[in-house]
């Protein structure tokens, strides 16, 4: 049940992406994943790499996934403007 909880907590955070320019690395689906795949890291990892079960899930296991989400955005973000950067290219150009 914490793992569903974990995603989401990322795909809530996620949606909030509309409002930053589209520097993702991969784009919108980039920055999906990355929420989705730094809330369950992170949740993982400050359980000990154990999935909370029904009984032990709770509010504070949703806040788990927020600092994982946000990491995982962030290093997208900054990984498809280092390459925006080398290629040259930036799609807010393009549109």
């Amino acid at each position: 049940m914490g793992m569903l909880v974990w995603v989401m907590i990322g795909l809530a955070i996620w949606h909030f992406t509309i409002f930053l320019p589209d520097h993702y690395w991969g784009g919108i689906v980039g920055a999906f994943l990355a929420a989705m795949f730094g809330a369950i890291i992170f949740g993982l990892i400050v359980n000990g790499f154990t999935v909370p079960g029904n009984d032990d899930t709770s509010i504070l296991t949703s806040a788990e996934g927020v600092p994982g989400a946000l990491i995982g955005l962030g290093l997208c973000y900054a990984e498809g403007l280092r390459r925006e950067r080398k290629s040259g290219f930036s799609p807010v150009d393009a549109a």
